[in-house]
C-alpha cells in the first residue's frame, strides 16, 4: 500500500504561504534584474538580506535550525547548490544558481533559478538552463490533482532531463515545504509513474530538478555546505514550492 502524505492546511496558512510565495518571486525577479558582473555574492546576499526585512519576513537559513551562512544560496559555475555566498565577484558569463527559502506568518516557500550574468545564454548553456527548467514545469503538470502519485513527477522529470542527454543529480531530492523547509515525501527527480507516495489537496511540495553538462556525481568541499560537480562540469538548478489542488497544481513561488 502506498504511503499517504497528509498536508491539509488552514485557509489561514495557505494564504501566509501564497504571499511567501509572492514575496520570494519579486526578490527572485529583483535579483535577475540587478545582478551584474562586478557584484560579490555577497552584495547579492545583502540584497535578499534587506527586502526579506521590508516584507517582514525571516530567512529560513538563519535559523537554528540551519545556522548557514547567508540568507539565500549563490553557487557558481560547477557549484551546484548550499553555497554560502562568499566575496568572490561575478563575471560576465559565469552560471549562477540562487536557492531561498524564506517564512511568513509560521510558513515556508523554497524556489531556485539559474542564470548567466550579463548576457542571454547560449549554446550548450543555453540547453543546461532551458531543458532543466523545462523538466521542472513537465514535473507540475504531471501532477493531475488528489491522487497523484510521486512517481508520476519523478518520471516526468527525468524523461525531460534524459531527452535532454543531461547528467540527472540523483542523490538530491524535492521534498515536501510548509510548516517546515523539509518535510515529507521526498521527490526525486526520476523515477517510475504509478510508484511512490499518494499526493493529496492541499499538501505543498517542492520539486526541484538539477541537472549537468556532465556526470551525475557530486561532491561537498570543504566548507561542508556547498556541493558541486565531481567532474567540474556547469550544473543548474530550477525549483517551485507547489500547492496540490483537487484536479491540478497552483504554483506558489511565480509571480
Amino acid at each position: 500500500m502506498a504511503e499517504l502524505i497528509t498536508g491539509r492546511k488552514t485557509l489561514e496558512q495557505l494564504a501566509a504561504m501564497r504571499e511567501c510565495g509572492r514575496m520570494l518571486a519579486t526578490i527572485y525577479k529583483e535579483i535577475h534584474q540587478q545582478t551584474t558582473a562586478g557584484m560579490s555574492e555577497l552584495d547579492v546576499n545583502e540584497l535578499v538580506a534587506r527586502r526579506i526585512r521590508e516584507f517582514g519576513a525571516e530567512a529560513t537559513y538563519l535559523t537554528d535550525e540551519v545556522n548557514f551562512p547567508g540568507v539565500i544560496c549563490i553557487s557558481t559555475n560547477d557549484q551546484l547548490v548550499h553555497s554560502p555566498p562568499t566575496e568572490y565577484v561575478f563575471k560576465k558569463g559565469d552560471v549562477v544558481s540562487f536557492d531561498l527559502v524564506i517564512a511568513y506568518r509560521g510558513m515556508k516557500t523554497d524556489s531556485a533559478f539559474t542564470m548567466v550574468i550579463d548576457e542571454e545564454p547560449k549554446g550548450a548553456v543555453k540547453h543546461l538552463l532551458k531543458t532543466t527548467e523545462q523538466s521542472l514545469y513537465s514535473g507540475i503538470d504531471a501532477i493531475s490533482g488528489a491522487g497523484t502519485r510521486v512517481g508520476a513527477i519523478s518520471s516526468a522529470v527525468e524523461h525531460v532531463l534524459e531527452k535532454g542527454k543531461l547528467g540527472i543529480i540523483r542523490e538530491l531530492v524535492g521534498h515536501g515545504v510548509g510548516l517546515e523547509m523539509h518535510m515529507s515525501p521526498e521527490i526525486p527527480n526520476y523515477g517510475i509513474a504509478g510508484t511512490g507516495p499518494v499526493l493529496q489537496t492541499g499538501d505543498t511540495i517542492a520539486i526541484e530538478p538539477m541537472a549537468s553538462l556532465g556526470g551525475e556525481q557530486i561532491v561537498t568541499e570543504g566548507d561542508d555546505w556547498t556541493i558541486s560537480m565531481k567532474d567540474g562540469s556547469l550544473g543548474a538548478h530550477f525549483e517551485h514550492t507547489v500547492l496540490v489542488t483537487e484536479d491540478g497544481a497552483e504554483i506558489l513561488t511565480k509571480l
